[in-house]
């Protein structure tokens, strides 16, 4: 149980004291002492207290030890992204951290998507990936980049990187999202993602490419989910001539047809 280890470290983010705490909720300072040293133990009301001080869910505060997290996991617990009120596990995070102690934006190229498969959650993995920072992003999120493959979401042409957000609660993703999905038999896919988690649970994918149907997705087929933030690429996208345009250029195609027969009936 890493409850008086997780009320401590709350508790110190938020600066606030055992005076502070044991206040707030209506107990003493020593007892609070006791249950951050782990020689008392709460009882459901204490319990009950705590959550709703910290307004984090007590499985989490009892069963996961928030030391463990990457910093952008747990600002994501304490602005209330937990996942354990919606039923679902936490999903434990492998990152890497430069020497300034900043999570750094891992990247996963063609060559290493096959391993990633398999190794997303080795943090001795994680450590061989290339790593790189983008200024521009929020401290508080977690980042990757990957490489994509095929012509579905084009004009994001084969090849490109693509950075995500790590997503910690897939219910509140918005049905219109593009998305960077780890599962289970398709490895890496890059989509716009419908949320049907509600009425089906599942994700219905959807391509940018129209040849590309869409399909569904159970959520126990999925590993992992990044929104998608950027990318990057050395090709500009192909212009997409509008129909007007289009219309214009038949329209004039079949003006100079029509010359050319003119002129060859005449000289016939």
């Amino acid at each position: 149980m890493f409850f008086g280890k997780n009320i401590k470290l709350l508790r110190k983010r938020r600066g606030r004291t055992q005076d502070d705490v044991s206040h707030a909720i209506s107990i003493k300072r020593p007892t609070l002492s006791g249950y951050e040293n782990d020689v008392a133990e709460p009882g459901m009301k204490i319990l009950v207290a705590f959550s709703e001080y910290f307004k984090i869910s007590i499985d989490t505060l009892v069963k996961v030890d928030l030391s463990s997290l990457s910093e952008s996991l747990l600002s994501e617990i304490e602005r209330g992204f937990d996942v354990y009120v919606s039923g679902s596990k936490v999903r434990i995070l492998a990152t890497t951290v430069d020497a300034k102690n900043k999570e750094n934006i891992e990247l996963v190229p063609e060559k290493a998507k096959a391993g990633y498969t398999n190794g997303f959650a080795d943090p001795e993995y994680i450590r061989e990936l290339p790593v790189f920072q983008l200024p521009f992003l929020e401290k508080e999120k977690k980042y990757r980049s990957f490489q994509i493959s095929g012509d579905s979401m084009l004009p994001i042409p084969q090849g490109a990187y693509v950075t995500g957000e790590f997503v910690l609660d897939w219910q509140r993703l918005k049905t219109n999202t593009p998305c960077i999905l780890l599962t289970y038999n398709d490895g890496l896919v890059f989509k716009i993602v419908e949320n049907l988690l509600e009425e089906k649970r599942s994700f219905k994918l959807h391509s940018l490419n129209p040849i590309y149907k869409p399909y569904e997705m159970n959520v126990g087929e999925i590993r992992e989910i990044w929104r998608f933030v950027n990318y990057i690429s050395p090709e500009i996208p192909s212009p997409q001539i509008p129909q007007n345009d289009i219309i214009g250029q038949i329209s004039k195609l079949q003006s100079q047809l029509s010359l050319i027969q003119d002129k060859f009936n005449l000289e016939s």
